[in-house]
Protein backbone atom coordinates (compact mmCIF):
# COMPACT_ATOMS: atom_id res chain seq x y z
CA UNK A 1 0.00 0.00 0.00
CA UNK A 2 2.97 2.50 0.90
CA UNK A 3 4.86 1.99 -2.24
CA UNK A 4 1.35 2.48 -4.24
CA UNK A 5 0.87 5.70 -2.58
CA UNK A 6 4.84 6.54 -3.01
CA UNK A 7 4.23 5.70 -7.13
CA UNK A 8 0.94 7.76 -6.81
CA UNK A 9 2.69 10.86 -5.26
CA UNK A 10 5.63 10.66 -7.74
CA UNK A 11 3.18 10.49 -11.25
CA UNK A 12 1.37 13.24 -9.80
CA UNK A 13 4.76 15.47 -9.28
CA UNK A 14 5.49 14.65 -12.75
CA UNK A 15 2.32 15.80 -14.20
CA UNK A 16 2.62 19.39 -12.45
CA UNK A 17 5.89 19.81 -13.02
CA UNK A 18 5.25 19.80 -16.68
CA UNK A 19 2.93 22.69 -15.98
CA UNK A 20 2.99 26.41 -15.62
CA UNK A 21 3.72 27.09 -12.32
CA UNK A 22 0.43 29.43 -12.06
CA UNK A 23 -1.80 26.19 -12.82
CA UNK A 24 -0.81 24.90 -9.53
CA UNK A 25 -2.63 27.98 -7.59
CA UNK A 26 -5.21 28.44 -10.45
CA UNK A 27 -8.02 26.55 -9.26
CA UNK A 28 -10.58 26.46 -12.05
CA UNK A 29 -8.86 27.88 -14.56
CA UNK A 30 -6.70 25.10 -16.16
CA UNK A 31 -8.89 24.81 -19.51
CA UNK A 32 -9.33 28.06 -19.89
CA UNK A 33 -5.71 29.32 -19.84
CA UNK A 34 -4.73 31.23 -23.03
CA UNK A 35 -8.10 31.14 -24.51
CA UNK A 36 -8.52 35.10 -23.83
CA UNK A 37 -6.53 37.21 -25.77
CA UNK A 38 -6.69 40.90 -24.54
CA UNK A 39 -5.32 44.06 -25.64
CA UNK A 40 -4.17 46.58 -23.25
CA UNK A 41 -3.14 49.86 -24.40
CA UNK A 42 -0.62 52.56 -22.53
CA UNK A 43 -0.32 56.09 -23.00
CA UNK A 44 3.05 56.54 -22.09
CA UNK A 45 4.72 55.81 -18.21
CA UNK A 46 4.33 57.86 -15.05
CA UNK A 47 1.06 59.27 -13.69
CA UNK A 48 0.88 62.86 -14.70
CA UNK A 49 2.15 62.34 -18.27
CA UNK A 50 1.26 58.58 -19.09
CA UNK A 51 0.00 55.79 -18.07
CA UNK A 52 -0.11 55.29 -14.00
CA UNK A 53 1.78 52.60 -12.82
CA UNK A 54 -0.30 50.57 -10.61
CA UNK A 55 -2.80 50.32 -13.20
CA UNK A 56 -0.41 49.07 -15.19
CA UNK A 57 0.59 46.75 -13.42
CA UNK A 58 -2.32 45.60 -11.71
CA UNK A 59 -4.35 45.29 -14.86
CA UNK A 60 -1.99 42.94 -16.42
CA UNK A 61 -1.58 41.06 -12.81
CA UNK A 62 -5.12 40.16 -12.89
CA UNK A 63 -5.20 39.36 -16.29
CA UNK A 64 -2.42 36.73 -15.99
CA UNK A 65 -4.27 35.74 -12.94
CA UNK A 66 -7.42 35.01 -14.67
CA UNK A 67 -5.75 32.92 -17.26
CA UNK A 68 -5.56 35.61 -20.45
CA UNK A 69 -3.24 36.44 -22.80
CA UNK A 70 -2.44 39.84 -23.27
CA UNK A 71 -1.01 42.40 -25.66
CA UNK A 72 0.71 45.83 -25.03
CA UNK A 73 0.07 48.86 -27.36
CA UNK A 74 0.36 52.47 -27.25
CA UNK A 75 0.89 55.38 -30.19
CA UNK A 76 3.96 55.90 -31.98
CA UNK A 77 3.90 59.41 -31.30
CA UNK A 78 5.46 62.46 -28.84
CA UNK A 79 3.89 63.24 -25.59
CA UNK A 80 2.21 66.13 -25.08
CA UNK A 81 4.71 66.92 -22.34
CA UNK A 82 7.48 65.39 -19.61
CA UNK A 83 5.89 66.01 -16.09
CA UNK A 84 8.98 66.34 -13.20
CA UNK A 85 6.78 63.53 -10.73
CA UNK A 86 8.51 65.26 -8.21
CA UNK A 87 7.64 68.69 -8.46
CA UNK A 88 4.08 67.67 -10.11
CA UNK A 89 5.73 70.25 -13.12
CA UNK A 90 6.55 69.74 -16.85
CA UNK A 91 10.24 69.55 -17.39
CA UNK A 92 11.68 72.25 -19.86
CA UNK A 93 13.73 71.24 -22.92
CA UNK A 94 12.25 67.21 -22.54
CA UNK A 95 10.52 65.45 -25.31
CA UNK A 96 9.73 61.48 -24.98
CA UNK A 97 7.78 58.92 -27.31
CA UNK A 98 4.71 57.63 -25.84
CA UNK A 99 5.50 54.17 -27.46
CA UNK A 100 8.73 54.48 -26.21
CA UNK A 101 7.99 55.36 -22.84
CA UNK A 102 5.07 52.65 -22.45
CA UNK A 103 7.84 50.10 -23.35
CA UNK A 104 8.77 50.88 -20.08
CA UNK A 105 6.07 49.09 -18.08
CA UNK A 106 5.82 45.99 -20.46
CA UNK A 107 9.35 44.65 -20.39
CA UNK A 108 9.76 46.10 -23.68
CA UNK A 109 6.94 44.63 -25.28
CA UNK A 110 5.42 47.09 -26.79
CA UNK A 111 3.60 47.35 -30.17
CA UNK A 112 2.59 50.32 -31.90
CA UNK A 113 -1.28 51.11 -31.73
CA UNK A 114 -1.86 51.30 -35.33
CA UNK A 115 -1.17 47.87 -35.81
CA UNK A 116 -3.70 46.68 -33.37
CA UNK A 117 -6.24 44.43 -35.33
CA UNK A 118 -9.37 44.13 -33.49
CA UNK A 119 -10.78 40.88 -35.12
CA UNK A 120 -7.05 39.44 -33.14
CA UNK A 121 -8.15 39.92 -29.80
CA UNK A 122 -11.39 39.22 -27.65
CA UNK A 123 -11.20 42.47 -25.52
CA UNK A 124 -9.60 46.01 -25.10
CA UNK A 125 -8.75 47.90 -21.67
CA UNK A 126 -7.51 50.94 -21.35
CA UNK A 127 -5.70 51.27 -18.07
CA UNK A 128 -5.82 55.64 -16.61
CA UNK A 129 -3.45 58.44 -15.79
CA UNK A 130 -3.16 61.78 -17.63
CA UNK A 131 -1.74 60.15 -20.86
CA UNK A 132 -5.08 59.57 -21.14
CA UNK A 133 -6.29 63.37 -21.48
CA UNK A 134 -3.00 64.56 -22.56
CA UNK A 135 -1.36 61.91 -25.06
CA UNK A 136 -4.44 59.79 -26.41
CA UNK A 137 -6.85 62.45 -26.41
CA UNK A 138 -7.06 66.77 -26.37
CA UNK A 139 -9.16 66.45 -22.93
CA UNK A 140 -6.69 68.29 -21.16
CA UNK A 141 -6.79 71.35 -23.40
CA UNK A 142 -10.48 71.26 -24.85
CA UNK A 143 -12.06 69.39 -21.96
CA UNK A 144 -15.77 67.98 -22.94
CA UNK A 145 -14.91 68.75 -26.87
CA UNK A 146 -12.00 67.35 -27.13
CA UNK A 147 -10.36 65.36 -29.73
CA UNK A 148 -9.59 61.52 -29.67
CA UNK A 149 -6.37 60.11 -30.77
CA UNK A 150 -7.36 58.42 -34.46
CA UNK A 151 -6.54 54.81 -33.89
CA UNK A 152 -8.16 55.04 -30.16
CA UNK A 153 -11.31 56.11 -31.83
CA UNK A 154 -11.18 53.17 -34.64
CA UNK A 155 -10.26 50.66 -31.96
CA UNK A 156 -12.92 52.01 -29.58
CA UNK A 157 -15.60 51.38 -32.52
CA UNK A 158 -14.68 49.19 -33.99
CA UNK A 159 -14.47 46.65 -30.37
CA UNK A 160 -18.30 48.61 -29.85
CA UNK A 161 -19.56 47.31 -33.37
CA UNK A 162 -17.95 44.12 -32.86
CA UNK A 163 -19.55 43.76 -29.21
CA UNK A 164 -16.55 43.02 -27.72
CA UNK A 165 -15.82 43.90 -23.60
CA UNK A 166 -14.22 47.72 -23.52
CA UNK A 167 -12.40 47.76 -20.08
CA UNK A 168 -11.86 51.26 -18.74
CA UNK A 169 -10.29 52.62 -15.23
CA UNK A 170 -9.54 55.88 -14.16
CA UNK A 171 -9.79 58.49 -16.55
CA UNK A 172 -10.45 56.41 -19.70
CA UNK A 173 -13.93 56.48 -19.94
CA UNK A 174 -13.46 60.05 -21.44
CA UNK A 175 -12.27 58.40 -24.49
CA UNK A 176 -15.19 55.74 -24.64
CA UNK A 177 -17.84 58.66 -23.45
CA UNK A 178 -16.46 60.96 -26.21
CA UNK A 179 -16.52 58.56 -29.39
CA UNK A 180 -19.53 56.07 -28.10
CA UNK A 181 -23.29 56.89 -27.36
CA UNK A 182 -25.00 56.86 -23.94
CA UNK A 183 -22.71 54.82 -21.59
CA UNK A 184 -23.04 54.11 -18.73
CA UNK A 185 -19.49 54.66 -16.84
CA UNK A 186 -18.19 55.16 -13.32
CA UNK A 187 -15.46 57.59 -12.37
CA UNK A 188 -16.50 57.28 -8.33
CA UNK A 189 -18.02 59.73 -6.70
CA UNK A 190 -19.65 63.04 -7.99
CA UNK A 191 -18.34 65.60 -4.98
CA UNK A 192 -15.44 66.07 -3.08
CA UNK A 193 -15.87 63.95 -0.05
CA UNK A 194 -12.76 63.68 1.45
CA UNK A 195 -12.18 61.36 4.71
CA UNK A 196 -9.11 59.95 6.60
CA UNK A 197 -9.54 57.49 3.68
CA UNK A 198 -8.86 59.68 0.53
CA UNK A 199 -10.80 61.91 -1.47
CA UNK A 200 -12.21 62.59 -5.06
CA UNK A 201 -10.63 65.77 -6.38
CA UNK A 202 -11.32 65.30 -9.73
CA UNK A 203 -15.26 65.40 -10.09
CA UNK A 204 -15.11 67.79 -12.75
CA UNK A 205 -14.34 65.07 -15.24
CA UNK A 206 -17.69 63.70 -14.61
CA UNK A 207 -19.59 66.52 -15.64
CA UNK A 208 -17.46 66.37 -18.52
CA UNK A 209 -18.67 62.57 -19.62
CA UNK A 210 -22.11 63.37 -18.81
CA UNK A 211 -22.04 66.38 -21.17
CA UNK A 212 -21.44 63.82 -23.87
CA UNK A 213 -24.10 61.83 -23.23
CA UNK A 214 -23.19 59.22 -20.94
CA UNK A 215 -24.84 58.27 -17.56
CA UNK A 216 -22.65 58.17 -14.42
CA UNK A 217 -23.07 56.15 -11.61
CA UNK A 218 -21.37 56.44 -8.31
CA UNK A 219 -19.22 53.87 -7.31
CA UNK A 220 -16.56 53.28 -4.62
CA UNK A 221 -12.41 52.83 -5.73
CA UNK A 222 -13.13 48.71 -5.59
CA UNK A 223 -15.60 48.77 -7.34
CA UNK A 224 -16.65 48.53 -10.96
CA UNK A 225 -19.32 49.77 -12.84
CA UNK A 226 -21.16 47.32 -15.65
CA UNK A 227 -22.76 47.92 -18.66
CA UNK A 228 -24.05 45.27 -20.46
CA UNK A 229 -25.94 46.48 -23.15
CA UNK A 230 -22.68 48.65 -24.52
CA UNK A 231 -20.29 45.95 -23.01
CA UNK A 232 -18.24 48.70 -21.49
CA UNK A 233 -16.87 47.84 -17.58
CA UNK A 234 -15.08 50.78 -15.75
CA UNK A 235 -13.63 51.13 -12.29
CA UNK A 236 -13.06 54.46 -10.36
CA UNK A 237 -9.57 53.68 -9.20
CA UNK A 238 -6.87 56.42 -8.35
CA UNK A 239 -10.01 59.13 -9.75
CA UNK A 240 -10.04 58.47 -5.71
CA UNK A 241 -6.86 60.01 -4.38
CA UNK A 242 -5.43 57.69 -1.10
CA UNK A 243 -2.28 57.64 1.00
CA UNK A 244 -1.99 54.54 1.67
CA UNK A 245 -5.38 52.29 0.77
CA UNK A 246 -3.74 51.27 -2.74
CA UNK A 247 -5.40 47.67 -2.13
CA UNK A 248 -8.91 49.16 -2.92
CA UNK A 249 -7.66 50.38 -6.39
CA UNK A 250 -6.39 46.90 -6.81
CA UNK A 251 -9.53 45.45 -5.98
CA UNK A 252 -11.17 47.66 -8.19
CA UNK A 253 -9.18 46.41 -11.18
CA UNK A 254 -9.72 43.11 -9.95
CA UNK A 255 -13.65 43.74 -10.75
CA UNK A 256 -12.76 45.07 -13.79
CA UNK A 257 -10.93 42.42 -15.62
CA UNK A 258 -13.15 39.61 -14.49
CA UNK A 259 -16.09 41.12 -15.93
CA UNK A 260 -14.44 41.54 -19.16
CA UNK A 261 -13.19 37.84 -18.87
CA UNK A 262 -16.81 37.11 -18.36
CA UNK A 263 -18.23 38.79 -21.23
CA UNK A 264 -15.53 37.85 -23.22
CA UNK A 265 -16.35 34.45 -23.02
CA UNK A 266 -20.15 35.36 -23.48
CA UNK A 267 -19.73 36.30 -26.74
Amino acid sequence: MLASRALLVKQVAAVLTKQPVCLAHQSGDWGNWGNTNIAVVFSGCGWWDGTDIHEAAYTMYHLSRNGARFQLFAPNQQQMHVVDHMKGQPASGENRNVMIESARLARGKMQDLSKLDVSSFDAVIFPGGYGVTKNLSTFNSDGKDCKINHDVERIMKEFHRSRKPIGLSCMAPILACRVLPSLEVTMGQERDESSRWGRWPYTSMVQAVKSMGARHSIREPYEAQVDEKNRVISTPTFMWETDYHYHYIFDGIGSMVKHVMRMSAAK
